[in-house]
């Protein structure tokens, strides 16, 4: 990965009288997309990636920077990149939605995307916006505070970014080709991943387990992205307890919990005290669900390991997360989240609504020819908004 700064853009910003000068960076970074070996679970497969890493490359930036990166495609077929939770203002064009603002960018050439920070602040992530190709193709975008500001909480010890995400045996292209071509709904993922590393309960998988080195007393913020394709995620670490900060780049009022619920494409910034005994403690995603639809009930997990002289456990604790179903625990964590709303971090949140607009969100039925297809009904699903489903030009 490419990168370097190109000195300042100096900026002015009259304030209550007061002249003011903003200085922002431009940074530069080179993402080349090819495909990768990787062996997890037991088997191997060749996927597509970003550098050559699962999880891709973190991004990092100041609150009202502009980056501008290269993806040059050395893969086998089109691919977009979305830039998740970034507004980019006047910029669509740099956005990444396939076929919405752009055209995939072919195998063999390369697209410059300029990506413009305005009010974000926090953590936030990137990922292929094409089909199913972000299973693979991902990473974290670090949006620190502009130079002389600081967070509005307590300086962490260290940082750490955590990416939790769906890992497939098989090539998630070709799931999704198969389910597009027989009408049947595509399969699962064969489990969850914490850094790329599936951890202790998978098969083949506990000589990789991800581990988080702590120092006993030390403040460490977390960066967590939840990559995961469909499902939501509990997460939480044995004996220690929680401070949420933030959510998609933007502060809120911190909640202090033993585990969090986050959806897929969220981002959560939350803090932990490695204040227990020198030992090892899991950290674990497992997943919420609540429906009826078949999903992958297993669990990921990583090693928060304190440094220092001790004798090593048998078995890391493990933390006491909500059952998979556990609908008041998911509903109680979603309603403590609330902006910061400080003088600040103002929030302006409309008061006078002058247009409605109705949305229906719905999962139809599209009848196969004589009911050919790979399903109990004969009849494949398409999700619609306002009965019109999105097709590929």
């Amino acid at each position: 990965m490419g990168k370097k700064q190109m000195g300042f853009i100096l900026g002015f910003l009259f304030l209550d009288g007061l002249l003011l000068c903003i200085a922002t960076e431009i940074h530069f970074y080179d993402f080349f997309l090819k495909e990768a070996n990787f062996t997890k679970m037991c088997s191997t497969k060749r996927m597509l990636t970003v550098n050559g890493s699962f999880p891709g490359p973190t991004i990092q930036a100041r609150k009202g920077d502009t980056m501008f990166i290269n993806v040059i495609n050395q893969g086998t077929y089109g691919v977009t990149i979305h830039w998740h939770g970034v507004k980019q203002p006047r910029n669509p064009w740099s956005d990444g939605p396939e076929n919405i603002t752009q055209c995939p960018i072919s195998a063999g050439s390369n697209f410059t995307y300029e990506v413009i920070l305005s009010t974000e602040e926090g953590t936030l992530w990137w990922h292929a916006h094409s089909d199913w190709t972000r299973a693979t193709v991902h990473g974290a975008i670090v949006i620190l505070p502009p130079r002389g500001k600081y967070y509005p909480f307590p300086k962490p010890y260290k940082e750490q970014t955590i990416i939790l995400a769906s890992w497939f045996k098989g090539d998630v292209m070709a799931i999704l080709s198969n389910s597009i071509a027989t009408g049947a709904n595509p399969s699962i993922e064969d489990g969850f991943t914490i850094n790329g590393e599936p951890g202790d309960f998978y098969d083949c998988s506990n000589e990789t387990t991800y581990r988080l080195l702590v120092e006993c007393n030390k403040t460490y913020l977390l960066r967590i992205v939840n990559a995961v394709m469909n499902e939501e995620q509990f997460l939480g670490i044995a004996n220690h307890s929680l401070t949420v900060v933030a959510q998609d780049a933007a502060y809120i009022k911190p909640i202090n919990t033993s585990y969090i619920m986050i959806t897929p494409g969220q981002t959560m910034d939350v803090l932990f005290t490695a204040n227990q005994n020198l030992s090892h403690y899991y950290m674990v995603s497992s997943p919420y669900h609540d429906s009826v639809v078949t999903f992958a009930n297993s669990t990921a997990t990583a090693i928060v390991q304190y440094e220092g002289n001790y004798s090593i456990p048998s078995s890391p604790f493990f933390p006491a997360l909500p059952a998979y179903n556990d609908i008041d625990a998911a509903q109680n964590f979603t309603k403590s989240i609330k902006s910061l709303a400080n003088k600040e971090y103002p929030i302006d949140v409309p008061k006078y609504i002058t247009t409605k607009i109705f949305i229906a969100v719905s999962l139809n039925s599209l009848l196969c020819p004589n009911s050919s297809c790979d399903t109990d009904s004969g009849d494949r699903t398409a999700a619609s908004l306002n009965n019109v489903s999105f097709d590929t030009p």
